[in-house]
């Protein structure tokens, strides 16, 4: 992997996760010293949706219906409010100076046909973010992967392979990331890195908890933690093709979603809204467990909303026994952000010319430049290359001021 070198350059990262609570913005400073990216954090914050944008965005999720008249608007809508979420970035964390930023938008829907991923889709036009900022946005930057024949995911891959390679030079490592779906990226001490969707993480969870509380998730496990797990409705979930198909795969809220789990409740004996969030999270749990075993993980990094969740955490760690289970904040990055930093770094990646994805991991035919560039309020100026191989990522302290 060729990236540039000298001086760093911040960048605001943003993304909104399959749960659709609201924004998640990063800043850091990156650089190149040798084989090795260095990313700087600079801080995080988390910006909740406008709660009339948050239901009109999971209204327009399958299997509802949804027009074009309705994804011009959310476009619209999830633009200015990243946009808005950059400006705060750029002030709140980068002291009022960067120079460009990343957007992973938000995902309604991702097509995925016969084991094959067809499509993808993220909201939040970047045009907007550029407006707001005066920055120039790299964005859309999935979809290069799957024209290239990849799944566009899990693009945490790429952080995952240069952050743990080192670390798993003591046995297999997982970064595993639980948002609405649940994903890992498998890091060998040699050979290639894979990366996939094991499944739902908080999707199926949240529906449930939903309905219980009249729209809360059940985010300390407190209603699994009083509940049990039913084995008929655990059986009957673990059915689902999904599971047993070979990675590379992907999935999300078009699959898991609130008809998904009536069908599944469907001709059972009814199911108390306790012991129906103590069988998901045990779901979640059993379908990651049995991909890390698979693989032969002998440590667990644990990052995204699911590892907040005491009741996974522990389904976790009872049905991985033999495996260390850790968050991605004992290694510097918070886990509750690290999708961010994920973000930032695609986007340097892209900025510097750089092919961002993992083919071994995705599934494309190649190493490919992920998504575009939309110019900010100057020029358009990229850095020039400098061809070094870049193997590893270190977490480094704080920059400061510039």
């Amino acid at each position: 992997m060729t990236v540039f070198s000298g001086t760093g350059v911040r960048v605001i990262g943003l993304i909104s996760g399959t749960s659709i609570d609201g924004i998640d913005v990063a800043a850091a400073e990156l650089r190149a010293d040798g084989d090795t990216v260095v990313l700087s954090p600079l801080g995080k914050l988390e910006i909740p949706y406008p709660e009339a944008l948050r239901e009109a965005l999971l209204d327009a999720l399958p299997p509802n219906p949804c027009s074009a008249e309705q994804l011009t608007k959310l476009d619209t809508l999830v633009g200015q409010a990243f946009g808005e979420a950059a400006a705060r970035g750029v002030e709140e964390l980068a002291g009022g100076d960067a120079d460009v930023v990343a957007s992973l938008g938000q995902t309604v829907f991702h097509w995925v046909e016969d084991g094959t991923a067809r499509g993808t889709l993220q909201l939040g036009n970047p045009a907007w973010i550029a407006e707001r900022t005066g920055l120039p946005v790299v964005a859309d930057l999935r979809v290069r992967d799957v024209a290239a024949g990849g799944h566009g995911a899990p693009l945490a891959s790429t952080l995952d392979a240069l952050w743990l390679r080192e670390m798993a030079a003591l046995g297999p490592v997982a970064a595993l990331n639980i948002g609405g779906i649940a994903n890992i990226t498998v890091v060998p001490a040699n050979g290639d890195v894979l990366a996939y969707d094991t499944g739902p993480g908080n999707a199926l969870m949240d529906i449930a908890a939903h309905r219980a509380t009249g729209g809360r998730a059940d985010i300390d496990g407190a209603l699994a933690l009083r509940g049990d797990v039913r084995p008929d409705l655990l059986a009957k979930l673990l059915l689902d093709p999904y599971y047993a198909a070979a990675p590379p795969k992907s999935t999300g809220k078009e699959l898991f979603h609130g008809a998904y789990l009536d069908a599944a409740l469907d001709g059972l004996p009814p199911v108390g809204a306790e012991d129906l969030l103590a069988t998901l999270t045990e779901l979640t749990a059993v379908t990651i467990a049995a991909e890390c075993r698979h693989h032969g993980i002998v440590t667990v990094i644990v990052s995204g909303g699911g590892a907040d969740n005491p009741a996974l955490m522990a389904a976790l760690a009872r049905n991985l026994p033999d495996a260390a289970l850790k968050t991605s904040d004992d290694h510097g990055l918070p886990s509750a952000g690290k999708e961010a930093y994920l973000t930032i770094l695609l986007g340097w990646l892209t900025w510097s010319g750089v092919p961002g994805n993992l083919p071994s991991a995705t599934g494309a035919r190649g190493d490919r430049l992920l998504g575009s560039i939309t110019p900010g309020a100057g020029p358009l100026r990229l850095p020039a290359p400098h061809g070094s191989i870049v193997t590893r990522l270190r977490v480094a302290a704080t920059t400061g001021e510039r």
